[in-house]
């Protein structure tokens, strides 16, 4: 193989730690983070909050369970879940069979499921419900998402808060300050001889001139940051096919990727980011036909994510610190329509995660009979969740976020396990 130096080959990839990782002007980039972290670490003691939107309506019923309610077998017929199938939770529900690692960490009392969560007067339309959930704000529009406003009412300092996702969502966005941004792309650096030459370029070499120490320097970050960020683990072909699966339902909008959005936020958790609050997305959940399948393939996409995550962020004391909170802008139907799918619907259920959650049921769990127009009724104002983690998580006053709404779920953020 050709002689690698470190000049030649910066020199034909016009690699450099900073050309690397800077993503453009209005994003943030590995180095300013980094930088944010040595300056003004995050308390270790600071809560944060990690947002997990899944786009297109989740099937709330098909998630959470009553696999033996006489009333759900007879809506779906072709799409119900039998008990034996379900991963029991108690109260006659249980988890889609796809969400195993969901079901250990419930065991373990650090998963909540929120029931029936939804907002007054519903709206059928992704536009205008995902609207209503990202500015908090049923009754009126408002330019300003939830965390937005909390920015503007804590500092106005973007690196506050950071997406991770490939646009910034709306619910980050405030009157005077937005979230900063810092999607997941993937670094790509060589393989084989050549990957194994160029690595050991960053070693440091005794007395070698400024110019080759930087260089060194601009390697060793870009192996740093692939090891915490991860790299882009498939080629182009394996890409567009899961694309391909995963975008299947997804009309309403999401993210891909969601545990290599995960795994970035655990990196800026552990390194310190004074950052309170992330926002990550998986899309898809739009199934108006041959939902079952589907479905239950992005909800084993949604463990395969969230449960290592978890489990990663309970080894240190960071860590400890996060709570992660999962929504989707509305539930769907209960009766199945001709397609074997589901339709828009209302309420569905909540997760919250983290060392911090008191595990369980919380709020009631709708009627499938007694219903609203067809439509499951809200049992739980999905502000009062909100509330909740403002307060027992980032230290907010809900009322100046929330438009005077300070309703909170008394019991569901506790004490540290």
């Amino acid at each position: 193989m050709k002689t690698v130096t470190r000049r030649s080959f910066l020199t034909l990839t016009g690699v450099t730690a900073a050309g690397a990782l800077a993503v453009g002007a209005t994003r943030v980039d590995w180095d300013s983070l980094m930088s944010a972290a040595a300056e003004n670490p995050l308390d270790p003691n600071a809560g944060v909050l990690v947002v997990v939107t899944l786009y297109g309506g989740n099937d709330g019923l098909n998630t959470v369970i009553p696999a033996g309610d006489k009333a759900y077998q007879d809506a779906r017929p072709e799409l119900a879940y039998q008990p034996e199938e379900v991963l029991d939770l108690g109260e006659g529900l249980g988890l889609n069979p796809g969400m195993k690692g969901l079901k250990g960490l419930w065991d373990e009392r650090k998963l909540a499921v929120v029931r029936g969560v939804g907002y007054p007067k519903p709206d059928h339309s992704h536009f205008r419900s995902m609207a209503i959930w990202q500015t908090a704000s049923p009754d009126t529009s408002v330019p300003t998402g939830w965390l937005g406003r909390w920015l503007d009412t804590s500092g106005a300092d973007p690196l506050r808060a950071v997406s991770v996702e490939p646009v910034l969502p709306p619910l980050l966005a405030g009157e005077t300050t937005a979230a900063a941004s810092m999607p997941v792309g993937g670094l790509v650096l060589p393989k084989g001889e050549l990957g194994s030459a160029f690595a050991a370029l960053g070693a440091p070499v005794p007395g070698e001139d400024p110019w080759r120490a930087r260089a060194a320097r601009s390697i060793g970050d870009l192996h740093n940051a692939v090891r915490v960020l991860g790299g882009a683990a498939h080629d182009a072909s394996e890409k567009d096919d899961e694309d391909e699966q995963r975008n299947k339902g997804a009309s309403a909008g999401g993210g891909s990727g969601l545990a290599a959005q995960l795994d970035l936020v655990a990196g800026l958790v552990e390194a310190g980011v004074p950052t309170r609050a992330y926002s990550v997305s998986l899309g898809g959940f739009d199934t108006h036909s041959d939902e079952r399948g589907t479905q239950q393939r992005l909800l084993t996409e949604l463990d395969a994510a969230l449960t290592p995550f978890v489990r990663r962020l309970q080894g240190s004391d960071r860590g400890k610190q996060v709570t992660v909170l999962v929504y989707s802008e509305f539930g769907r139907r209960v009766r199945a329509n001709a397609s074997e799918g589901t339709d828009h619907g209302t309420a569905g259920p909540m997760f919250l995660l983290g060392e911090h959650v008191q595990g369980g049921f919380h709020g009631e769990q709708p009627s499938l009979t007694d219903l609203d127009d067809d439509d499951l009724k809200v049992t739980t104002d999905f502000r009062d969740v909100y509330a909740t983690v403002l307060g027992d998580v980032l230290g907010a006053d809900p009322g100046r976020v929330l438009s005077g709404h300070t309703t909170r779920l008394d019991d569901l953020i506790g004490t540290a396990g």
